[in-house]
């Protein structure tokens, strides 16, 4: 199943491309398929998955994972920041990419595929609890702080979150969602969650830019090394003083591994914040998680890690 997906991943990722290159889609082709994702497959997968969390020690470790990585992330940024004399838009681009990983969109799919379907519930603890807040709190203080918004407010904040589909749909899943739908409910359910992976991967596809400018690769390359193998290795080091058992344990790490979220790149581009990088990270860091992610995964896989 894990090549099967990855296959897939790489076939839409040419498709786009090539559809973008021969003009045969809208422009805003790639944002009207991120909205059908973030409208109707992420609430999708949310309620098929999140129903069946359980309360239990170990999902409040898996639930800090993220959280541990954040104060990681700005210390690791400072000293790449400094090394690489960047400029205050590259620094805040880090910070943001660095931390915020594409635990949702690939997350879902791809950690079903390299550790099973019954470590999805972990990845949408990590992805809502984790990833989620962190974008629409830390996310929005880096936004106000280097891209001269205002502060935002607790109850702007609170707004932000119950407008973002994901999260009503999460605190429906968590009170009143069975565990065990009607087969029709659940049948319906997976069929949209299970359009994450290919719609996804296409509208990077027309997204994706090949060709960079040669200031934007020191910070690109650190960016990705950060995200896909050095916070990775912290979260590793981490599960067993948290208490994870082995299944939340390697849904925490290999969720920790997925390359940098496509909303904050967007987020960051939006207000001209290194857009290159910004970009450059998001595209490049689905490609070269191509090649790191197995890699997590075998090393995450049934055996004597944990």
């Amino acid at each position: 199943m894990a090549l099967d997906a990855f296959v897939l991943i790489l076939c839409l990722f040419a498709a786009g491309k090539l559809t973008a290159r021969l003009g045969a889609f809208p422009a805003a082709g790639a944002d009207a398929l991120n909205l059908f994702v973030l409208y109707v497959c992420l609430p999708a997968a949310v309620l098929r998955h999140a129903a069946g969390l359980r309360p239990e020690p170990s999902l409040l470790g898996l639930v800090a994972i993220p959280w541990l990585l954040l104060l990681a992330t700005a210390g690791l940024v400072h000293l790449v920041a400094r090394a690489l004399r960047l400029a205050p838009a590259e620094r805040a681009v880090l910070l943001l990419c660095a931390p915020l990983g594409n635990t949702s969109f690939l997350g879902y799919p791809l950690t079903a595929a390299l550790l099973g379907r019954d470590a999805l519930p972990y990845a949408v603890a990590y992805d809502q609890f984790g990833s989620f807040i962190l974008l629409t709190t830390w996310g929005f203080w880096v936004l106000a702080r280097y891209g001269g918004g205002e502060p935002l407010s607790a109850r702007a904040l609170l707004r932000r979150l119950l407008r973002f589909p994901p999260f009503p749909a999460l605190l429906f899943a968590l009170t009143l969602m069975p565990a065990d739908p009607p087969p029709v409910v659940a049948s319906l359910l997976d069929q949209l969650a299970g359009a994450l992976l290919p719609v996804v991967a296409f509208a990077l596809g027309l997204q994706l830019r090949l060709r960079l400018p040669r200031t934007v690769r020191a910070p690109l390359a650190a960016g990705l090394l950060l995200k896909l193998v050095v916070l990775p290795a912290f979260a590793l080091l981490l599960v067993r003083p948290l208490g994870l058992a082995p299944l939340p344990a390697a849904a925490a790490v290999l969720e920790s591994a997925m390359p940098p979220m496509v909303t904050a790149a967007a987020l960051a581009s939006l207000h001209r914040l290194a857009p290159e990088l910004a970009a450059a990270l998001a595209g490049f860091g689905v490609l070269v998680s191509l090649l790191t992610l197995p890699l997590w995964g075998l090393l995450l896989g049934p055996g004597p890690l944990f």
